[in-house]
């Protein structure tokens, strides 16, 4: 007759669990490997009191259910080995060929996950409910609705490669996120046309940053993205034809790495023509260029149109200080405020004021560089009271 194994309560424990000599209960098991594997915790049953000084945890005969019935849905022991940062690494191993700026951003959040305790867990561990709790926990510890975005977009894909791979049953990342943490994004809005004007005319006449003018207007009336704008060269420009060749960006890394990259889609490689004063202040532009004494050069291209001190090409960066300057002293000097004014913020000025004129969505669709017609209409367009107040009184004259 066999003895039936007690814990120190005198419970009878079941095939496979044990009580350790520190008062931790064990349930050993095997994986499809044949591999020992053990789970632990400070009770055996939910209603159990915890020990004095140890961390509350799921009890073993909840965590075993638990395993039962993920193995029962046709999940794999391999995942109990895994952790979220392991799961990331892996996953980014495998995306080849993406561009070195997205390499940069999945580097962010590995080196996030590496200091963040959530990296350390087991994937198999973390429910749907963890994930969301963790989200709402970093908004509140100052992690911004961007970040969390970011961090998210790299953690669902991951996990849903741990389910494809049948580590996992379901993807614990597969939900909204606007659901779960509050979008404190700052909203990107157009600048009225008497905004624009003056804010033209302040740079114009400003004894510092007048020679910045010709490319704040362009800016203002081509709708060009920033890392477009940095990385024209003089051969781009057709001052013949008059056109603006864009079939390229400029970037800089983090680690001061200058690059050229292709349009941010296949929709961004575009040819615009040129207005009458966009073509006056490229005419300026070159006439007024400095001449380096060496061109730089980054990644076969040269001639681009504005240089830093050091001789390099101007990046975002720069034009964002810029901006960011000329708003302080304007708002020093004038009691009606000028909004916050970014680069964007013209590319998103010029794309509402050619909206707001009647220009065809497509031929909108085709100036932006947007992939998809959606992108022009529900991201840049800012149409307000005003502007509907407008067209309903046109629309009446019309009928």
């Amino acid at each position: 007759m066999s003895i039936k194994r007690r814990d120190n309560k005198k419970r009878i424990l079941r095939d496979r669990e044990s009580q350790c000599k520190d008062g931790r209960y064990r349930y050993t098991y095997y994986d499809a490997n044949g591999k020992q594997r053990c789970i632990y915790s400070w009770k055996l049953e939910s209603t159990d009191k915890l020990p004095a000084g140890k961390r509350d945890c799921i009890a073993l005969r909840d965590q075993i259910a638990e395993l039962n019935r993920f193995l029962d849905k046709g999940g794999s022991t391999q995942s109990r080995d895994i952790t979220v940062l392991q799961l990331v690494e892996r996953y980014i191993t495998l995306k080849q060929g993406v561009r070195p700026t997205t390499r940069q951003g999945y580097q962010t959040v590995v080196n996030f996950l590496k200091k963040d305790p959530f990296g350390s867990k087991k994937i198999d561990h973390i429910r749907l409910s963890d994930a969301k709790l963790w989200f709402i926990q970093l908004q509140a510890h100052g992690k911004r609705y961007s970040s969390i975005h970011a961090i998210r977009g790299v953690l669902r894909p991951a996990f849903q490669m741990a389910v494809d791979d049948d580590l996992l049953v379901k993807n614990p990342f597969d939900f909204q996120l606007a659901t779960v943490v509050a979008n404190d994004s700052v909203t990107r809005e157009a600048i009225s046309r008497k905004q624009e004007k003056q804010f033209l005319d302040f740079v114009k006449e400003d004894s510092h940053f007048s020679k910045y003018y010709e490319a704040i207007y362009i800016l203002f009336h081509t709708g060009l993205r920033i890392s477009e704008f940095c990385g024209l060269t003089i051969s781009d420009l057709d001052m013949e034809e008059r056109t603006i060749n864009i079939n390229h960006q400029l970037l800089r890394t983090t680690n001061m790495e200058y690059m050229i990259q292709d349009t941010k889609t296949s929709s961004g490689t575009r040819i615009i023509p040129m207005t009458d004063e966009v073509y006056n202040c490229f005419e300026k532009i070159l006439k007024n260029r400095r001449k380096p004494k060496v061109e730089p050069m980054i990644d076969g291209k040269s001639g681009f149109l504005y240089l830093d001190k050091n001789d390099m090409p101007m990046v975002a960066l720069h034009w964002e200080k810029y901006f960011q300057h000329i708003c302080e002293k304007y708002n020093r000097i004038y009691r009606v405020q000028m909004p916050k004014v970014t680069p964007h913020v013209c590319r998103h000025t010029y794309c509402s004021n050619m909206a707001k004129s009647g220009m065809h969505p497509k031929t909108l669709q085709y100036l932006m560089g947007h992939s998809e017609i959606g992108v022009t209409f529900n991201t840049y367009t800012h149409v307000g009271f005003e502007d509907a107040k407008k067209e309903l009184l046109r629309i009446r004259c019309v009928v």
